[in-house]
């Protein structure tokens, strides 16, 4: 038997159907069926049973499965071992990344990361929060970058990096901002934001729940969906924005923008990866350079 029969076998068991175990595992749902076939035509044993579309382990199978998953363990241990040892390390790495992140702070460390392991191909996803989150449990993704906190408990999440927000509006406008920002400012004033289950609309969102102020007293003037867009719509002086300091901070310095005094909690940018799912050795050398690097 190979390790690609044990492979399927474990994630078909697990899952409970073909089809979806061999999405999980990226190949077609012929060569799962076929690659099980093969296991059980050599060993001449039924493994699992149909209860309609289901596959439910046999006698034969549920005996089979712990010693498969130790072999399997075994395996890729061993691979692990001889990978740290020859120092190479290779593979692809699909990383999902918030925007803010994606855009700002995490050019600079793919390329770091890069020189140190050119033989790990790097794929980024851009996403909201929530998009991050998704793109994790479907596992189209094996490392999220996110804004915030995430409240799903499948998700495992480390701190690499702390954001300060701050509150912005265009240079031209700051005059007629009444300071200092009181309720009312904060109710009447035209807001920019960025869309629902995003981390910087979520900036917002906690600034107005600490005031006791709800979301539907407030002036959105417009709902975009990209932290550049609101941006350029704040410079051309469409309102006010709640903002990580990476996208508008060269707007600050050239002064098309002005930072308005405002006690803005710093934020966390957090790694996020699905518990219990076994790392491989470029998500491993990945996230021990990440926490490195910040």
């Amino acid at each position: 038997m190979t390790y690609t029969q044990l492979k399927i076998f474990v994630a078909i068991a697990e899952i409970g159907n073909l089809t979806k175990a061999a999405k999980k595992l990226g190949i077609t749902q012929s060569a799962a069926s076929s690659a099980l076939a093969k296991l059980e035509r050599l060993n001449q044993a039924k493994l699992f049973k149909r209860n309609g579309r289901a596959l439910i382990l046999s006698e034969i199978g549920e005996q089979f499965l712990p010693a498969a998953k130790h072999a399997l363990k075994a395996t890729s241990e061993a691979s692990h071992i001889l990978t740290r040892l020859s120092g190479n390390v290779a593979g692809e790495l699909k990383i999902a990344a918030s925007q803010t992140i994606a855009n700002y702070w995490l050019p600079e460390r793919l390329a770091k990361f890069q020189k140190i392991y050119p033989e790990i191909k790097l794929r980024v996803s851009i996403s909201n929060t929530v998009g991050v989150e998704s793109s994790l449990i479907r596992d189209l993704a094996q490392i999220g970058l996110i804004e915030g906190n995430t409240r799903n408990k499948l998700l495992e999440v480390s701190h690499v990096e702390f954001d300060q927000p701050v509150l912005v509006i265009a240079n031209d406008k700051y005059q007629t901002l009444n300071l200092p920002m009181s309720r009312t400012t904060i109710e009447q004033i035209p807001w920019i934001v960025r869309e629902s289950g995003s981390g910087t609309r979520a900036i917002l969102e906690n600034l107005l729940e600490t005031q006791k102020i709800k979301w539907n007293n407030i002036n959105v003037a417009l709902e975009l969906p990209s932290n550049e867009a609101i941006r350029q719509a704040v410079e051309a002086g469409a309102g006010a924005t709640i903002i990580s300091k990476y996208v508008v901070d060269a707007s600050i310095r050239n002064g098309t923008l002005t930072p308005i005094p405002l006690q803005i909690p710093k934020r966390s940018f957090q790694l996020v990866v699905q518990k219990g799912h076994e790392q491989t050795d470029a998500q491993r050398a990945f996230i021990n350079f990440i926490k490195g690097a910040t």
